[in-house]
This record gives structure tokens, sequence and C-alpha cells, in this order.
């Protein structure tokens, strides 16, 4: 199937060079171009396209905006391009919320072996079979005001690709004293930081950016540091820590889920839950059955609600996943796995 894609940036040499890396690919049809929000608009209304390439920085009406609108009133996949600063990762995470399939960075364009990434993002956006929207943060549910985690049960995460609206909405059900929490979201350096602050303001329990040496404390998340560390958990019986670990990809990336995921396995054995969300690739996978394997109940995320049914799929595949649940139901399975 041909991806018939439609390119908006207010740049004509920015639309170019997005026009020769996707070009590149036979699978892609460029159908149009558009360089605002209005003649975006138009244009999707003329053409219908499969998939939007979206500048977060135009003039007039913002791409977050233009997002936002599109999501609500003619949702379709799009793929965010962005300058991966500070300032950019901040708008880069809401458009994940607002609904965007994935974001990329618009430097990366001059460089041949990143940009070869773009037109596998935009294949990859086409095949989802539903809206992306963002997730509404869910009020104190009544039967955990008297939740107690288990003593030395901990929880682990991984996900990828939809990750940011799936993590909002699973650590929307956790209560303020959950259970130690590690999760690996495959993100850039740069997102990570403004994720957890993120994730922290809108969530009950602390949630951090993970360091080494940090305590794995109830009421705790840590979430993994984008960049060229690996996050593991080390330690014995009740008193583990963070450790951040340098070395090469591990399943396609760094920091990998399935390295956390096996350290759990080494560590925390049965005391530990491990929950596989949405995502591109198997990242994960090895490491849950692993995990499965060390007494862990394992539980991955159906198909129905994956924004992209590739980790959950490869883990439920090889026999590592307990069962498979709905993204709503996860954190009350996690939660009831860990009770006391």
């Amino acid at each position: 199937m041909t991806v018939r894609t439609l390119i908006v940036d207010d740049s004509v040499t920015m639309q170019a060079l997005i026009r020769r890396t996707l070009s590149n690919d036979p699978g892609i049809e460029i159908v149009g171009t558009a360089g605002s929000a209005d003649e975006a608009r138009a244009q999707i209304k003329a053409l219908d396209p499969d998939v939007v390439t979206l500048d977060i920085e135009m003039p007039g009406l913002s791409g977050l905006e233009f997002l936002e609108r599109l999501m609500r009133l003619r949702p379709t996949p799009v793929v965010m391009l962005s300058t991966l600063t500070s300032e950019g990762a901040e708008a880069s995470i809401t458009a994940l919320e607002l609904g965007a399939f994935e974001c990329f960075d618009k430097l990366a364009l001059r460089n041949p072996d990143e940009a070869i990434r773009l037109p596998g993002l935009v294949r990859a956006a086409s095949t989802t079979r539903h809206r992306m929207a963002p997730v509404p943060v869910r009020a104190p549910v009544s039967q955990q005001d008297d939740y107690v985690p288990r003593e030395g049960a901990m929880i682990a995460v991984g996900s990828s690709t939809g990750g940011v609206e799936a993590l909002i909405e699973l650590l929307s059900g956790f209560p303020a004293n959950c259970p130690p929490t590690v999760i690996v979201q495959h993100m850039p350096p740069s997102f990570t930081a403004s994720f957890s602050a993120r994730l922290n303001r809108l969530c009950r329990p602390s949630v951090e950016e993970a360091r080494a040496g940090a305590p794995l404390s109830v009421g705790k998340v840590y979430l993994a540091p984008g960049g060229d560390r690996h996050l593991e958990i080390t330690g014995g019986g009740t008193k583990r820590m963070c450790r951040l670990v340098p070395g090469p990809r591990v399943s396609g990336h760094q920091p990998s889920v399935d390295q956390l995921f096996h350290s759990v396995a080494r560590v925390a054995g049965g005391d530990a839950v491990g929950a596989i969300l949405t995502g591109m690739g198997g990242d994960g996978a090895e490491g849950m059955l692993a995990m499965r394997n060390a007494g862990s109940v394992t539980i991955g995320q159906d198909e129905a609600t994956s924004v992209v049914y590739g980790m959950p799929a490869v883990a439920h595949r090889i026999g590592a996943v307990v069962q498979q649940l709905p993204l709503r139901k996860i954190a009350s399975r996690l939660l009831q796995e860990c009770r006391a």
C-alpha cells in the first residue's frame, strides 16, 4: 500500500528536504505540501492524506494548535517535526499528548544515517487504526484510599511509540503510595526530563528521572533518562536502587526495556510485576520472558488499545506475557498483584 503523505512546514527548504527524504521510500507518495495551517487545512480536505508531517513552529496558527483541531475534527496520523532543544522537547511532549504518532528531530534530516528513520515512522503511522487522543487524568479512586503495597513488591514498565498517552493513563490510576515503579520509555535525551516533570504534575505518586543510587521507595516512580545509559535495578532483599549503566544499544535502544527487565528478573524475581505497553519493535519481550521465568506476573497491553501493537505482540508471541489486557485495566491489575 502506498502511503499518501502531506508535508506541512513554513520553510520551502525544509519542505524540499522532507520530500527528498521520504521520496527515497517507494512506498511513500508525497501528495502535497503546505506552508501554513490554512493551507494545510485546505490540502487535507482536498487530498485526504494517509499521514501528515507537521512542523511544530509555524507562523499564525501554531503546529500544536493545528494538531489539536485536526485530532478533534478530522483525526489523521501525524508525525511532528521539531528541534529537540529543551523548549522543543516540552512542545513535543504536548504534541504527543494531543495525539501525534511520534516526533522527529528536524536536524536529523541533514544526517543520512539518521534521516532514514523518518520514512519508517511515516509508514508505521499509516497503519494505526484509531485516533491517538489525549487521555484525561482520572480522579482519585476511592477504593485506593486504603491501598498498602506488599513489602518488597515493585513494578517495571516498558513502552515506546504511543507511550506518552499510555503512561499518563496508567500512572493516573496509581495511588500516592504505589509500589516502587521503574519505567523505560523510548525518548530522546532532551525529552525525559520534561516528561517526568509532566507526569509528576499529573499523577499522585512522585515521578522523577532515575538517577544512579536512587533507592526504590514506595510512592516513587523512576523514568529512565534518555541518552547513552541503560536503567537497571540492583541491590538485595527490599533494599534496591537504580543503576545507570553505560553500554551499546540493546534490542536497538538505549535505554533498553530488555536491559531493565533482565535486571528486574535477577534482583526482584517473584516480587516484581511487569507491564509491556504500546511500541514499535520487540524491545522488552526477551526481558519480560526472563521476568516470567523468574516468577514475576507479566502483563501485556492488548492489540485493540495499543497505538502500535509491536512490543506487546512480540512478548505475547514468545510466551512472555501471563495476560493481555486493555490499557484501562492494567493499572488495577498491577496494583492488585502488589497489594499487601
